[in-house]
């Protein structure tokens, strides 16, 4: 595990040829709005960035999540000699323990955490160059104490993540993840038996009137989609014991406005899969997309006897071979090994958190943080205490 104070002391050992390396100055944006143009200044093909951090998606979020919960948005914008920007980091301010957090925006929404990165910049950049980075952030916005830069991939789409170079430690859950070769035949992504086992029982499924694959293509396809998968899902996590994630304050209505934004283009915000017939939505699975990977936000089942005939299982086998036929090299289900993803996602694709003190205060801060995390991971990769821990919960909630 690396500690909070050894990425501390990498900081303090920042060399003067950091600054040299093309970061020239650090700009703190205190709305969304007023970093917009520099934001989209950066969407384009020649970026390095996931989904999750486009402007529309965490800008709909921080109006609906984030000012609920009080979070005041920090959005460092780095620019090179010529005032370009270079790179973007969202962030927004939490307080934990009386101190100030910076952490990226999103909360269990989002997968996978990471700035936008113009690739030329992030082709050369260095461990000192991030080092510089987080001591120019500092330097900007005193009040912060501590970084915690939770779920960052080391890569995304095979490159490099320049952020992972500041080190870490394992996230609480890696992710797993389906590598497509698209020149490749179905079987190469999906076995030729378990696409047998599917087919048996989507035949049961075809029994219904007007059995169907759909992707929300219009604004009444996705509120219709999104109906039920509001009515299902709580009932679903009530059945495990777990808390209504969704049902907290501001959560429904982002995500509809999020599923409508850029419906009909290439891109939109959010992509709904769903398999439907005429009397029921069967399975809702939804998540984001770029031009070469798709990552799984969420998902549901009905509640009707058709559930037995795994239409999960079903519409992701859709999903992969949709996906593939656009020509996406990668898939993910999200993170955690559920049973059902590992039966798609072979592969574990790492993903870390960063604990980074920006004062004096914040060491102990990002000291604790990190032996928090660490303590989750080391539970969940326990399934004797993670049994215990579940039924705590569960004991909880009761009471």
């Amino acid at each position: 595990m690396a500690t909070a104070a050894a990425i501390d002391r990498r900081i303090e050992r920042v060399a003067p040829i950091a600054r040299a390396a093309r970061i020239a100055r650090v700009e703190i944006f205190q709305t969304f709005e007023a970093a917009a143009a520099a934001w989209r200044s950066l969407d384009g093909a020649d970026r390095i960035a996931t989904p999750y951090q486009r402007y529309d998606f965490l800008g709909t979020w921080q109006r609906h999540v984030g000012e609920h919960l009080g979070l005041k948005p920090r959005i460092v914008v780095a620019y090179d000699d010529a005032g370009v920007p270079i790179a973007l980091l969202p962030l927004v301010i939490e307080h934990a323990y009386g101190l100030s957090v910076a952490c990226f925006p999103g909360g269990k929404h989002v997968t996978f955490n990471m700035p936008i990165w113009r690739r030329d910049f992030a082709d050369q950049a260095t461990a000192e160059t991030m080092q510089a980075l987080v001591r120019m952030i500092a330097a900007a916005d005193p009040t912060i104490d501590a970084l915690a830069l939770m779920r960052q991939p080391e890569s995304w789409n095979g490159l490099p993540n320049p952020l992972a170079l500041l080190g870490g430690q394992p996230s609480v859950n890696d992710c797993p993840l389906l590598v497509i070769d698209p020149r490749a035949g179905p079987s190469s992504r999906i076995s030729n038996s378990f696409r047998r086992r599917l087919n048996h029982k989507e035949r049961k499924l075809k029994a219904n009137s007007g059995f169907r694959y759909t992707i929300a293509r219009t604004p009444d396809e996705a509120r219709r989609l999104l109906d039920a998968f509001f009515a299902v899902k709580p009932i679903r996590l009530a059945q495990m014991g777990l808390p209504n994630v969704f049902g907290e304050p501001g959560n429904e209505p982002f995500l509809r406005e999020v599923a409508e934004i850029g419906l009909g283009s290439k891109r939109p915000s959010l992509e709904i899969h769903a398999l439907e017939c005429d009397d029921e939505v069967i399975s809702v699975f939804a998540g984001v997309a770029d031009d070469k990977r798709f990552s799984m936000m969420f998902n549901t089942y009905t509640l009707s006897a058709n559930a037995r005939y795994s239409p999960g299982l079903i519409l992701i086998r859709n999903i992969v071979d949709h996906y593939a036929g656009r020509g996406f090299t990668s898939l993910d289900l999200g993170i955690g090994a559920d049973d059902y993803k590992l039966l798609f996602c072979k592969q574990r694709e790492p993903v870390l958190d960063s604990f980074i003190p920006l004062s004096g205060r914040g060491r102990v801060l990002s000291l604790w943080l990190s032996l928090e995390a660490y303590g989750k991971r080391f539970v969940k990769r326990s399934p004797l205490l993670m049994r215990a821990a579940l039924r705590l919960r569960r004991i909880v909630r009761r009471a």
